[in-house]
Formats: C-alpha cells, sequence, structure tokens
C-alpha cells in the first residue's frame, strides 16, 4: 500500500487566484494556507469509496473494517474475488456494492484498470478508465485525480459540497453553469475547489474515502 504523500506547495496557486478573484481572495485569507495534498490511491482506495457510497462515516469505516479483516487485514483484487456473495452479506455489504467491488478487482486483474499507470495519464485518460468500472461516475473520478493523483486542475461541478459554496458566494445556483464560471480559475480549480469546501467550516477530505463520504448528498 503506498505512503501518503507530502503537502504540495500550493503559494503560486493561491497567489494567482487571489489576482483573479476578490471573493476567492478573501475566503483564502480567512482560511489560511491550502492544506490539499496527494494521499495514497489504489484498489483498496476505490474499492472503500465504493462501501462508503450513501453511507454514514462510522458505518462506512465499520463496514470496511470488518471486510479488511474478512480479507485477512489487506483487501486485495484476489480476495475481494474469493469472497462468496455471504461473506460479504456478514459484514454489511449490500447486493449492489458487492457487484461493484468484484467489477473493479476484476479490471483490475484483468489490467483494464491500472493504477500504476494513471501517472503517466492525461485526467481525461484516467476518469475514461475508472468509470469503466461499475458504481463508479465522473465524480468519483475527479476525486482521485485530486486528492490521490495530485492534479492542479479539477473541478466538480456534480459535488454537493462545490454547489453549495458557489450558492452562496457567487449565488450561482444553474449547476450547468458551473463549469464555465470555473473556467477563470484555470489551470489551479483543484485549490480553488479545497477553499470552496473550506467555506462550509468543514475540513475538507485527505482522501478520496474521506472525500466520499463528506461530500455526497
Amino acid at each position: 500500500m503506498r505512503k501518503p504523500k507530502p503537502s504540495l506547495d500550493h503559494s503560486r496557486a493561491v497567489a494567482y487566484l487571489a489576482e483573479r478573484d476578490p471573493i476567492l481572495k478573501q475566503l483564502m485569507t480567512r482560511c489560511g494556507p491550502c492544506l490539499l495534498k496527494q494521499a495514497k490511491g489504489g484498489f483498496e482506495t476505490v474499492a472503500e469509496i465504493i462501501v462508503g457510497q450513501q453511507l454514514s462515516t462510522i458505518v462506512a469505516t465499520r463496514i470496511f473494517q470488518r471486510l479488511r479483516t474478512l480479507a485477512g487485514g489487506r483487501f486485495t483484487p484476489a480476495k475481494a474475488l474469493k469472497l462468496t456473495d455471504a461473506q460479504y452479506r456478514s459484514v454489511g455489504l449490500s447486493r449492489a456494492k458487492t457487484l461493484y467491488v468484484r467489477d473493479l478487482a476484476s479490471k483490475v486483474i484483468d489490467g483494464e484498470v491500472s493504477f500504476r499507470r494513471m501517472d503517466k495519464m492525461s485526467d481525461g485518460e484516467v476518469t475514461e478508465m475508472l468509470i469503466r468500472v461499475k458504481g463508479i461516475g465522473p465524480w468519483t473520478a475527479q476525486m482521485y485525480l485530486m486528492f490521490v493523483l495530485g492534479r492542479p486542475d479539477i473541478f466538480s461541478a456534480g459535488d454537493k459540497g462545490i454547489q453549495t459554496a458557489m450558492a452562496k458566494l457567487y449565488r450561482k445556483r444553474n449547476v450547468k453553469k458551473l463549469d464555465r464560471f470555473a473556467e477563470r480559475w484555470k489551470p489551479y480549480r483543484s485549490v480553488a475547489c479545497w477553499y470552496l469546501w473550506r467555506s462550509l467550516n468543514n475540513t475538507p477530505p485527505a482522501t478520496t474515502a474521506e472525500a466520499a463520504r463528506y461530500t455526497q448528498g
């Protein structure tokens, strides 16, 4: 399992955004330094996101811990495929999520999804690869790009937290127009997203698994 990567230096992005957006400048002054960092990724991370969909943090964490214990301490693609339907049910996983986790495991083993190759792939290529997995959509791919791969220019118009923050700060409530509005923050939209989340008086997630529970709605 990969170790968490160190925090990145976002000073250039902060200065760039502050110069172009007075509202964001005020928000950044109030919230302080950007602490967006790269976290560990891989099969376990994405599997944990799937398990945690539409569940509270406490419940999702408990289920995934049980799943890891059932798998012998580490949840790998091979172990995911060996577990039976009854075993998945025993830890509280639904039939649909069991299907999604197995589909992810199968695609990783077959090489259709390769976390090792992602570092050298474009944002679009990573997204295209991840959404091949049942139960994974563009939002999960965006969170992986931002929180694991450390891509600097990711914006998630479909994220509930981003939508709430932009409605409050910019009076922007038309979701279809959020992407266009966020063009002004290129090429540092990931940092802008971090501050938008922070404006809700929450601590933005450190990992994609935390992000799944933090922003879903």
